[in-house]
């Protein structure tokens, strides 16, 4: 596709686009920053409301039809919402094929495996796949430059919102706030007594902490995973994360985290402060609450360090209480970004921080179309270094699963599988409540042992 010349308002990027700018820059040839869903769609679908919600979805979704040129007036580069670079809805038929889900999964990973130009492609894609009668797919694919993975689940749940205005005639509801709009507002808080007031929460909670590690946008290996697996959740485990919750005070997600990052805290190794011993988590945090960015499909999700400690003899009732209030009090800060972090520690140009070890929690339910059966599917979400764990559920912590996914720079696939058996071990026993009243350190050496034969 060449370059779509149109007259229209040019915008700056945000400091995460001009983070992916920079790493397109050193891999323009690789697409190490695609992010596509699958939706599946069992039962009688109506073709017509569904091709008009998607279209409209993608309509009011500006950032969907974004473009970038180099340059402009302060020699960086530049944003439009060009309505050129819109994507259609794509039709595919397969259900006269003799095997139609493999030529769905040949067609969205082909997709999902092109590299994607900046400059010059469109970045987003809208495909509806039909099956057979009674099953089909809708595949949503993106560049992690203008959308992240809850922006994507806006855009789902708005369209299930349409499809059921143009099938049923229910209330439309309120359409995407415009990228310009967020973007006047991001300006207007960089410019603020709240942004002074979240950099010097950022200073003060890194001073005198261990060096961060750090990533070479350019390295060979960037965005590269070498073991990745699933493992087994049990069952129980979401009632039993709702309980403890409530007993706590405690959000389900953040006890997932944490429980994770005391896991880690003693399997990986830590660094020496001058406050003792810590691991540094790396925490996406969605950074959209009371901001247009709430209802703005963008690429908005920021990533914020977390330092895990252990005090002696602490058990994890209160080692998870205690993280927790660190939690969030962090996350009243948590809309300065770490591409600011970086500026402000004065990172070397071309490199960002290493989120390794990640783990990112996703409560998410899947939409809701009417009188269908609905699930979602991960095919790309960016690129993966070191170790990260990813849960993903509904918002209600059910259809609970974990993915872990590593580099063998970090683990080897002994330590991988280990770590990917023991550590849903761990999150039974942390959260019953026996394991609550137990010594943290002492809890995780017994999941230790168990998997290591000591």
């Amino acid at each position: 596709m060449s370059h779509i010349q149109a007259a229209g308002q040019w915008m700056p990027l945000t400091l995460p686009q001009l983070d992916f700018w920079e790493e397109f820059l050193f891999h323009p040839d690789e697409p190490v920053s695609t992010v596509a869903h699958c939706i599946v769609l069992k039962g009688t679908l109506d073709h017509a409301a569904m091709s008009a919600a998607i279209s409209r979805t993608v309509a009011e979704a500006e950032v969907l039809w974004v473009r970038f040129r180099d340059g402009g007036k302060s020699d960086a580069p530049e944003q439009f919402c060009d309505p050129a670079c819109r994507p259609p809805v794509e039709i595919f038929d397969f259900s006269n094929r003799e095997d139609p889900m493999a030529e769905a999964r040949r067609l969205m990973e082909a997709d999902v495996k092109a590299p994607l130009d900046l400059r010059v492609d469109r970045l987003s894609a809208q495909f509806l796949i039909r099956l057979s009668e009674d099953h089909h797919l809708w595949y949503i694919r993106a560049h992690h430059i203008i959308v992240d993975g809850f922006g994507l689940s806006l855009v789902e749940h708005r369209c299930a919102q349409l499809y059921r205005h143009f099938r049923d005639g229910e209330d439309a509801g309120p359409p995407f706030h415009s990228l310009a709009s967020f973007i006047a507002e991001e300006e207007a808080y960089r410019q603020s007594h709240r942004h002074a007031a979240d950099r010097a929460f950022w200073q003060a909670y890194l001073e005198g902490a261990a060096d961060l590690p750090v990533i070479y946008k350019g390295d060979e290996s960037y965005g590269a995973s070498t073991f990745e697996g699933v493992s087994d959740l049990d069952d129980t485990l979401p009632d039993q994360l709702r309980q403890t919750a409530m007993e706590l005070g405690i959000g389900w997600p953040d006890l997932l985290v944490l429980t994770a990052g005391l896991y880690f805290h003693e399997t990986l190794p830590r660094q020496k402060t001058a406050d003792g011993e810590v691991l540094t988590l790396w925490l996406p945090f969605m950074s959209r609450w009371g901001s247009v960015g709430a209802h703005m499909p963008g690429m908005l999700v920021n990533i914020l360090p977390f330092f895990v400690r252990l005090e002696r003899g602490e058990t994890v009732s209160a080692y998870l209480k205690r993280s927790a209030a660190i939690l969030r009090k962090q996350r009243m800060h948590g809309r300065y970004r770490i591409e600011q972090i970086a500026t402000d520690r004065e990172m070397p140009e071309g490199s960002r921080f290493y989120f390794s070890p990640l783990i990112n929690v996703l409560p998410f339910s899947a939409p809701a179309f009417p009188d269908l059966q609905v699930s979602r599917h991960i095919l790309a979400n960016g690129p993966g270094e070191g170790y990260s764990l990813t849960f993903r559920g509904a918002d209600d912590g059910s259809d609970l699963t974990l993915r872990l996914d590593a580099d063998s720079a970090v683990l080897d696939g002994s330590e991988f599988e280990r770590h990917k058996n023991a550590l849903p071990h761990l999150l039974r026993l942390a959260l019953s409540p026996a394991g609550l009243a137990a010594d943290a350190r002492a809890l995780v050496s017994q999941v230790q042992a168990e998997f290591t034969g000591a």
